[in-house]
Formats: C-alpha cells, structure tokens, sequence
C-alpha cells in the first residue's frame, strides 16, 4: 500500500506529490510550520490526507512546547491550533482533525503537560490508522454499486494519496477488483494541478487497475459514446443537503452524468460531512496562485498579462448525486434526512 504520511521518529513524513510521477521522493517534516507549508503547498492533498497532516502537525507544535505550567502551554497550543485551521479553507477534514485533538486536551484528566504531549501523539497516528480502516469499509461498501466489467469515470485523485491510504473513490474501485471484478477507470486529467494524470495514473498503474487517461474537456464525447457506466468522485466538504464541493470540474461532470442517466457516486467518509453548512451556497472556495493556469512544469504558457481565474473547487448541488458512500452506509436523497439520520441514530460526533 502507498504510504501518504506517517508519524516516525518524532517525524512527519510525507510522500511529496508535487514531483509524481518522475520521482517518488519524500518530505520530512520537524515542526508544525514545516507540516502547515506542505499543505498549502500541495505535498499533501485530498481531504482526508490534510486532515491526517493537520493532526499530525499539532501533536509536532504541541510537542516542541515549552511551558512551566498549564495556562501557557494551552495557550500556544490553541495557536498552532488556529494557525493549521487555516492552512486550507476548504477540506472540512482540516478543521475536523484540529477540533478532535483539542478535544483530546479539553476532556483529559490529566493536565499533566508531558502526559498531554504524548497522548497527542497517540492521537495523531490513530487518526491515521483508522482512516485506514474507514476508507477500506467504505470502499467494501461502494464496490457493490460497480457491476462486473463497468468502466468508471473519475475526476481528480481520491486514492490512497488523498487520504491517509487505500482511497475513497479509488478504494471503491479497489475493492471491487479485490471482490473478483473486472473494472477499467477512464481518469480525467484534472487541470489545472493534473491530479488525475500524475497521482491517480499513477496509482491505478501501480496497483494493475486498467486505466485510461483523458483531458477533461473529452468526458463529454465518452459519455454521449455510451463509453462510460457509472461516474464516482471524491468530496472536500459535502454540506447538511448533501451538496458536495469537489476539485474544479466535478460539477460539469455531474452535468453529464444526470443528462445521460449515468449514476454519480461521492465517495467520503463521514468526517468529510459538514452539518453546519446548510448548502453547498456556504462553503468557502479557495481560490489558488494564477502560476498554476499560466505555466506547465514551471514553464510560462500563457502569455503575460492574461488575467487568471484560479478556484480549486466547485460544488455538485445534491439533485445531481445518486448516492454518497461513506462507511456508514450509502446515503440516498432526501440527502438532508439521511445525513441527519447518521448523527441521530449513531451519534457520530463532527
């Protein structure tokens, strides 16, 4: 299995996805900063994965703390708290893994700082390891909407680099070949960070998957071609109606899919649902530096003084999703009840 992150040796250490396919290098990170630029910087990415990297950052600041008592220690930590909320505004994940380790600190009775320190740490590779396990109960759970020989369409990267491993869109995937079935992914590109033809070529090569790549703008031509059978994604925040906010060009492709009566799948555990956004009107939508539209592997090729639009996601309204696979269960419409229905009957805390 690819390893997205992990915490060693008082370490974090990330697979660097800037540079796949060409070179499978590896980030180590020694402190918080170093954790909060890797983020914003795309060394990590996918929701689940920032929300891993998130943890993982504030146990290293909480652990590089110096403080003779108490107040002083949480009070830095509320800070580095704050500052890796900011790191990226839109995965939900990010602010979900920060507020579970303040939690962690709130609700311990020991208020013993070293005894806090480690149990961060603790925390943090748990959230690893039970992504993990989250992501292979969702995907066994997804597999069953693929049927044998399907040929699935996915936009961005929702595998195991986007989470802390296996995958979310791409562990559904997975799981159905492990379930003995035959499945080929037409992968979209992604402009403009070309998620799809370096990170999930890459994987699905890897992991001897069929794949075949193809620019964005052809999804459309496939699907009229009768070429494709079902369309799954990722998410970064799906909000309380089920609206979902996923890379930019997801929503064209949910277009797509209900005009040709193709099922669209979202693919998130239930970390990534925000109960407190109403509507996919209310997710913050980050917009990213113009150098990704305007140059190509550093190279300028647009030309200079072309204004640039950059937003790094769209959001899918709920009418054109047929179901959201976490590993709760596959979520139907009305998508505000069935949402709703997860917290009132498991009291899943968000």
């Amino acid at each position: 299995m690819i390893k997205t992150i992990e915490w060693k040796n008082n370490r974090v250490i990330m697979i660097d996805q800037r540079k796949l396919p060409g070179q499978e290098t590896y980030l180590v990170s020694s402190n918080y900063r170093q954790v909060i630029k890797a983020i914003k910087e795309m060394v990590i990415r996918g929701a689940p994965a920032i929300g891993v990297a998130a943890a993982m950052g504030v146990a290293l600041g909480a652990k590089a703390i110096k403080a003779d008592n108490l107040k002083n220690f949480l009070n830095r930590f509320n800070k580095i708290c704050e500052e890796m909320t900011r790191a990226r505004p839109t995965a939900v994940n990010l602010s979900w893994a920060v507020d579970r380790m303040r939690r962690l600190v709130e609700n311990s009775a020991d208020k013993k700082i070293e005894i806090l320190k480690k149990a961060l740490i603790r925390e943090a590779r748990n959230l690893l390891s039970e992504d993990i396990a989250i992501n292979k109960r969702l995907g066994f759970i997804g597999q069953k909407v693929i049927k044998n020989r399907a040929t699935v369409l996915t936009h961005c990267n929702a595998g195991a680099l986007a989470t802390g491993g296996y995958g979310t869109a791409l562990g559904v995937i997975r799981a159905a070949k492990e379930a003995g079935k035959q499945v080929q992914v037409i992968a979209d590109e992604t402009r403009p960070f070309l998620q799809g033809t370096r990170l999930t070529a890459w994987e699905l090569v890897k992991e001897h998957i069929p794949v075949t790549l193809i620019t964005d703008s052809m999804a459309g031509y496939l699907i009229k071609k009768g070429l494709i059978d079902a369309v799954i994604v990722g998410a970064d925040r799906i909000a309380a109606n089920g609206d979902t906010a996923n890379k930019i060009g997801t929503y064209s492709v949910a277009i797509l899919a209900r005009e040709h009566g193709i099922p669209f799948y979202v693919a998130a555990p239930c970390s990534t649902i925000d109960r407190r956004i109403k509507t996919g009107e209310d997710i913050p939508i980050e917009e990213r530096n113009e150098r990704e539209v305007t140059h190509v592997a550093g190279r300028r090729v647009a030309p200079s003084g072309t204004a640039v639009l950059n937003p790094a996601f769209d959001v899918t309204p709920h009418a054109y999703i047929t179901g959201i696979i976490t590993e709760r269960g596959i979520l139907k419409a009305p998508f505000r009840r069935s949402i709703a229905g997860l917290w009132q009957k498991d009291k899943i805390r968000n």
